[in-house]
């Protein structure tokens, strides 16, 4: 009885071949399921390059060889991705950041943070030199600016570092710009303008301000009318004033020596706060823009701030956007305007139907405009305006490439 039980129990060949086959198709899936998340955790790398670019002059001269910082930004970001998008690389190539422009003699160095993803198979001195290789040979060949392919540099950069210098990088979102209708009320998504700051007295929202650097700010002169004692003064970062994302002591408050109110003119102050931020998606600096730079009429732009959505209301909680057109010149002195209110250092923002507007509580904050390459610009800063929202009467804003210098004279940026 115990033998024949024994046959009973015992595996038939067929059904043995058939478990390893099942057994063989769940490693197979397993492997292949490993395999696909591991590809897809792959971790992002960051190298760091530094290129000569001979034999340019860079001021607002006319000259042939003459370019613009931003221009020249652009184009080695643009260069940098057709010569990875069009290689070996391209399927592990992201993006590449220039993050600074340093004129010497002979030319410009640019300092740019390239950034991959590759499988961890390979040991990274590899993948640096395939890098390099690729640089170098195709910087050779191309005309669309005088680069010295000898004097190419790599390296490989940490990861925390590498992130840590994309993030510090001005102007640049880490959400995408999805603005379609613009209502006075639009409340502004998390992440989605990094540089804005609240500056408040004695616990309380008083202006808005721009985030420059990790430890300086930019704002409207007429913001401390009152007081500009910084030992008053504090500013939280965030999208929301109650709970702020961050909040720092304010060390100093540089109004503009000729501001005197209630005059408009000169309606500048730069602020540095203490302890610096720390870059990250929901704080980061918006770019200054060269002092030669031109913003045209009719061109967008956009206003954020935490102010009141009518004349004589009080400040929201929730940071508000709103998108405007620059107005030129010609059109804001009109006498049905502003006539001759409008001095040098000034601009109109908005719209002559009135519609959407700066009001009481967004002054000293931000109107930014971005270029091609989604890089954003700090045009104006929020000044004066009679009423809100009122037929004929738009925004009037500080013109920051006006007080570009001075600006750099007060903080070194």
């Amino acid at each position: 009885a115990v033998e024949s039980g024994n046959q009973s129990r015992s595996l038939k060949p067929w059904m043995i071949v058939l478990l390893l086959a099942l057994l063989l198709t769940v490693v197979a899936v397993v492997f292949g399921l490993l395999n696909q998340f591991i590809a897809s955790g792959h971790k992002m790398e960051y190298f760091h390059s530094t290129i000569k670019i001979s034999d340019l002059r860079v001021s607002s001269n006319s000259g042939q060889n003459t370019y613009q910082f931003k221009d020249l930004r652009e184009m080695s970001e643009n260069l940098v991705d057709e010569i990875f998008i069009d290689s070996a690389l391209s399927k592990h190539y992201i993006k590449n950041q220039v993050v600074r422009l340093t004129p010497e003699e002979d030319g410009v160095k640019a300092d740019i943070i390239m950034v991959f993803q590759f499988p961890s198979t390979e040991p990274r001195e590899v993948r640096e030199k395939k890098i390099h290789r690729i640089l170098s040979q195709k910087i050779r060949n191309t005309r669309s600016l005088p680069i010295n392919a000898s004097l190419v540099e790599l390296n490989a950069m940490s990861s925390s570092t590498g992130k840590l210098t994309v993030q510090a990088c001005c102007g640049k979102r880490a959400v995408p710009l999805i603005v379609n209708r613009i209502m006075s009320e639009d409340i502004a998504a998390k992440s989605a303008w990094p540089w804005q700051a609240s500056l408040q007295r004695n616990n309380i929202h008083q202006c808005g301000a721009s985030l420059i650097s990790s430890t300086w700010l930019v704002t409207a002169a007429h913001c401390f009318k009152s007081s500009a004692n910084p030992r008053q003064w504090t500013v939280s970062f965030g999208t929301t004033i109650n709970p702020p994302l961050m909040k720092r002591n304010i060390k100093r408050i540089i109004v503009h020596e000729r501001y005197r109110s209630p005059a408009k003119e000169y309606d500048i102050a730069v602020v540095q706060f203490s302890p610096k931020v720390t870059f990250s998606d929901d704080i980061r600096r918006i770019c200054l823009p060269e002092a030669s730079a031109v913003f045209r009429p009719n061109s967008t732009a956009y206003i954020t701030g935490f102010g009141a959505l009518y004349y004589g209301g009080e400040s929201q909680n929730e940071l508000r956007e709103a998108r405007l057109k620059i107005i030129s010149d010609d059109v804001c002195k009109q006498r049905h305007v502003y006539g001759n209110d409008i001095k040098f250092g000034m601009f109109c923002a908005g719209y002559l139907e009135g519609i959407y507007d700066a009001c009481r509580g967004d002054s000293g904050g931000p109107l930014a405009a971005k270029d091609h390459k989604d890089t954003w610009y700090l045009i104006g800063i929020v000044s004066w305006g009679d009423n809100c929202g009122q037929k004929n009467k738009p925004g009037v804003y500080t013109k920051v490439t006006y007080y570009r210098k001075w600006i750099a004279s007060k903080t070194g940026l």
